[in-house]
């Protein structure tokens, strides 16, 4: 599958994004590719195979929970550019 120019244009459009000649035409090439891989993966025979959300048969892989040391308070806090009663102070992002 071939995807035009206007086809790229317009999606960067709709991203917000502003590309050049050279770019829109890299991402025409790039795109079209991308597009013929899945089509090729669309012709293969998947009607046995079972859904799969890992392809390594691992059930569990994270460790055990371990009990242990908690950081010292007035460590964790000797760093910080700011701190009040044992807190971290940092600055307010959301305005309302």
């Amino acid at each position: 599958m071939n995807i035009t120019r206007e086809e790229v244009i317009r999606v960067a459009g709709l991203a917000r994004l502003d590309l050049d000649d050279k770019t829109v035409d890299r991402m025409c090439a790039q795109i079209s590719e991308v597009l013929g891989y899945v089509a090729q993966l669309n012709r293969v025979d998947t009607q046995n195979v079972p859904p799969t959300s890992n392809t390594l048969s691992l059930t569990n892989a994270f460790r055990e929970d371990e009990r242990a040391a908690h950081l010292d308070r007035e460590l964790a806090l000797s760093n910080a550019p700011q701190a009040n009663d044992g807190d971290f102070i940092v600055p307010k992002i959301i305005q309302e």
